[in-house]
């Protein structure tokens, strides 16, 4: 299976800086945010990635190479005006050669195991959610008992920004033109087409400067937790 990294948005919530370079490439716990996604898809088995770019896009390659040095291939979509998640995607389908690929919104970064969504979905979408930040208390979609995915009730979750998608999915969605991708999730499920899974582990929407150092100063304290214990 093939995956695309989305890293074209501005991020305006994050600057200043965002300023001179692009989100993807700010740094958590001393590796730019990108490199995470990079390093757990590799772990997964998935070495076929393309990332789409677009403001300050021509720094993202330059910083990542071909990919070689995590072992994989990396392929780059670049987009002179950003064309938002599913236009992104629509650009870049024929990469993916009629087969369900994995995305991964660029402005995360969570310690979700790729390895879960490798079994093609049965239906078009399977996505992943998370528990509510304090940020998004009231949540994006419901996931049933049996693992449908719907927009409207109670108890919701935030969906993660990641899922598995069936290349038909985008197949309408006009080419190069700016198109989001929650319209086309809600038109499905609607249909009963997505299913999903709640995440364990930690995630983060890394969306502004004062979230990005909140999640680096998580790290700074299990360090300091971690030598605490190893002297008791």
């Amino acid at each position: 299976m093939k995956a695309m990294i989305l890293a074209a948005g501005r991020g305006e919530r994050m600057r200043p800086l965002t300023d001179r370079h692009p989100k993807p490439l700010l740094k958590v716990d001393g590796r730019a945010l990108i490199e995470w996604h990079i390093e757990a898809l590799k772990e997964a088995g998935i070495n076929e990635i393309l990332i789409n770019t677009s403001w300050l896009g021509d720094q993202i390659p330059e910083y990542l190479g071909d990919g070689g040095y995590w072992g994989v291939n990396l392929t780059f979509s670049h987009e002179p005006n950003a064309l938002e998640t599913a236009g992104g995607i629509r650009k870049a389908l024929d990469f993916f050669d009629d087969e369900p690929f994995i995305v991964v919104s660029g402005d995360v970064w969570s310690e979700y195991n790729y390895e879960q969504l490798l079994s093609q979905p049965t239906k078009s979408a399977h996505i992943v959610l998370a528990p509510n930040p304090e940020h998004h208390p009231e949540g994006d979609f419901q996931l049933r008992d049996d693992n449908l995915v719907i927009a409207e009730g109670d108890d919701k979750y935030t969906f993660s920004g990641i899922g598995v998608y069936h290349p038909k999915v985008f197949a309408d969605v006009p080419l190069g033109e700016p198109y989001p991708l929650a319209p086309l999730l809600r038109e499905l499920m609607v249909e009963a087409e997505v299913t999903g899974e709640l995440m364990e582990g930690r995630w983060h929407d890394v969306g502004t400067p004062e979230r990005l150092k909140k999640l680096n100063e998580s790290f700074q304290r299990r360090i300091k937790t971690i030598e605490y214990d190893g002297k008791l």
